[in-house]
């Protein structure tokens, strides 16, 4: 049996090359100057990760096979961190999962081979084992990897697991096992194009017993259970470095706070502080918001 842990998480797990520029965003045909750039754990998950640890969580993530060039720095930086790779399939045959992301304040184009990857019809990622899951007090998991992903949710189901998990439809499994879904800009304005975000909420009400969280950037964010009225929050107000991993240190806060019993309101509040504290530097895997600071933000609301 493996050691107890405070999180599973499931999903994607990169190493990330991040460029932040220094004045301003890429131009066409115009010279750009880097100002500071950075190989380093990423993904949705692995920053994920990352933020846990920070807060004082311990942490078991699977998901992304690592391959070659990714596995080295990856090793290299959980080290001595409450982070466990152990689950984690370390390939040799392959470079490994990476995105390149340029960054300039509240701009940012991630790049990366991703379609090519799912387009391929291989799997290069794990198949979520049951003591992993069994053996955790809380579990994120990622929607990205198919019947895998689904087989995450099911475990948490037989052993009363609660899970997060973001970006999940209102008619997916995934949203209506949920004890948190995190429904980003992004996806609204893929799958939810041309509606109203109270309209979505709605549909998201209707399918899930948990609660759902609308993040709009900037804007406020709506969160709601079923038979609920809607409520509004909007976020912390902070100077802006790198907006680079905000959705995945949200994810990582609202993991914290259902793994200590937070309200729901509590839960919207302490992981929109996590988050603001994040955008705020750069880059975050190395200054990832600590429990003493969100703390200090929620008791001032700004910094």
């Amino acid at each position: 049996m493996k050691a107890s842990c405070d999180a599973y998480l499931f999903g994607q797990v990169l190493g990330t090359h991040s460029f932040l520029l220094r004045d301003g965003f890429l131009k066409p045909d115009e010279y750009s100057e880097i100002a500071e750039k950075y190989f380093l754990p990423g993904g949705e998950t692995g920053t994920a990760a990352t933020v846990l640890d920070s807060l004082g969580a311990s942490v078991r993530m699977d998901g992304t096979w690592i391959g070659r060039q990714v596995a080295p720095m990856l090793k290299s930086f959980y080290e001595g961190r409450r982070v466990d790779l152990s689950s984690m399939n370390f390939v040799e045959d392959d470079d490994g999962v990476m995105d390149y992301v340029v960054i300039a304040g509240l701009v940012r184009s991630p790049m990366g081979r991703f379609q090519t990857l799912f387009a391929s019809g291989k799997r290069w990622w794990s198949i979520p084992q049951e003591e992993d899951i069994a053996s955790c007090k809380v579990a994120a998991i990622d929607p990205f990897f198919k019947d895998e992903s689904l087989l995450a949710a099911d475990l948490c189901a037989r052993h009363h697991i609660p899970y997060v998990t973001i970006d999940s439809r209102h008619d997916s499994p995934l949203h209506r096992g949920a004890a948190i879904n995190i429904v980003s800009k992004e996806c609204t304005g893929t799958d939810y194009a041309g509606m109203d975000a109270q309209d979505i909420m709605r549909l998201m009400q209707q399918e899930g017993g948990g609660l759902t969280i609308i993040t709009q950037g900037g804007g406020n964010m709506l969160y709601a259970r079923k038979g609920e009225e809607v409520h509004r929050m909007r976020p912390f107000q902070v100077q802006v470095k790198s907006t680079l991993g905000a959705g995945d240190t949200f994810k990582a806060g609202c993991v914290y706070a259902l793994l200590h019993g937070m309200s729901d309101e509590e839960t919207v509040r302490f992981a929109s502080a996590c988050s603001a504290i994040a955008i705020s530097r750069f880059p975050l895997p190395l200054n990832p918001p600590k429990l003493d600071e969100v703390m200090g933000l929620l008791g001032r609301g700004q910094i």
